[in-house]
């Protein structure tokens, strides 16, 4: 009888004993590790010479190329790619983008490692795969609708922000944007009204959840 082939699995990470600890929970009788990536130009080269049936990307590794960007270069070429993301983050904001892009699952990486087989035969299959937490918070951004920061302001509201969050005083983000301490106070003030948000510590939060500063 006819052994029925392999899922094709690459791993793209910067962490060596992660990757080596999802190769060795995907090792099955339906699934293969045939290719590993430590860098972002890596994972774009090796994926053109080896063309796996799903890639395992993490999001955040990178300088200059990230995770994201190696999804949106690959998917660009090879719009058949199944990627399957994996993060130890799972802000609202970057869940979205990520399946907004193409992706077809998107992991943390404290998930159970059945899980993340089930992600790979889905993925595999063409289709869709959804962790019940994330799921549930999609569904629930869907009912109540986005209240990101990113949705609740504009461009400029949203680099001061981000700039708030990282810690800057007003007269330091003025400096930075060369424009008055006056506007920045102004501005600031305004952005805590609208996302209703006024300690600083709550301000960095909100920002680290929605993808905006690195925690």
């Amino acid at each position: 009888m006819k052994k029925p082939e392999r899922i094709r699995v690459m791993l793209a990470d910067d962490h060596p004993i992660v990757m080596g600890g999802f190769a060795m929970s995907l090792a099955g009788p339906d699934i293969e590790v045939v290719a590993q990536a430590r860098s972002p130009e890596e994972a774009i080269a090796t994926y053109a010479a080896q063309r796996p049936d799903v890639l395992i990307l993490d999001i955040r590794f990178g300088a200059q190329l990230t995770g994201m960007d190696v999804a949106r270069r690959l998917l660009a070429d090879h719009p058949e790619a199944r990627i399957v993301f994996l993060t130890q983050f799972d802000q609202d904001s970057l869940v979205k983008e990520c399946y907004r892009i193409g992706g077809r699952a998107f992991m943390t990486k404290d998930c159970d490692p059945e899980e993340l087989v089930t992600a790979v035969r889905r993925a595999h299959q063409g289709e869709l795969y959804f962790m019940p937490a994330i799921a549930e918070r999609l569904a629930s951004l869907s009912v109540r609708g986005d209240e990101s920061p990113q949705a609740l302001l504009d461009e400029r509201s949203l680099a001061i922000f981000a700039l708030m969050a990282e810690g800057l005083t007003n007269a330091e983000i003025a400096e930075r944007l060369d424009v008055s301490s006056k506007t920045i106070s102004n501005a600031s003030q305004a952005i805590k009204d609208r996302l209703g948000v006024h300690r600083a510590a709550d301000i960095t939060r909100l920002a680290v959840r929605h993808g905006l500063i690195q925690p």
